[in-house]
């Protein structure tokens, strides 16, 4: 179900996940876990990181990072060189207001390249223990 969702639009995951939880609450709690959001780029490691940024075009990143958090947004300027990280942080300041839906799309974007990618074996998502590379 959790992988479901993460394929659908934000409404439609809101939605059923908030009909889920006046039933079901603990499910819906269960799912929530299970999926992976634009704010768990977090659980990636600086190597995974890197991979991911070296697929994703510049104008991409800059729009999904127009509603992130200050942590994923440091997290993305310690993974570039310190030109890119300015070259990016000009672009935002610029950027006009932007609807919300294209963040979230671009945001969506980012998560399947992410998919992608591990899909391919190049990064782990969330690495534990038992995925840590030596």
């Amino acid at each position: 179900m959790a992988n479901i969702l993460n394929y659908v639009d934000r409404k439609i995951e809101t939605r059923i996940l908030g009909e889920l939880e006046e039933t079901q609450p603990e499910l819906a709690e269960e799912i929530r876990n299970l999926m992976f959001t634009f704010e768990d780029i977090k659980k990636l490691d600086d190597r995974s990181i890197q991979t991911v940024l070296k697929e994703v075009p510049r104008d991409l990143l800059v729009l999904a990072l127009k509603t992130a958090s200050e942590d994923i947004k440091s997290l993305i300027f310690r993974n570039v060189s310190q030109r890119a990280a300015e070259m990016i942080k000009d672009d935002l300041s610029a950027m006009g207001p932007v609807k919300v839906k294209d963040v979230e799309k671009a945001q969506q974007q980012i998560i399947d390249i992410i998919r992608k990618l591990e899909a391919e074996g190049k990064i782990a998502i969330g690495g534990g223990a038992e995925e840590q590379y030596v």
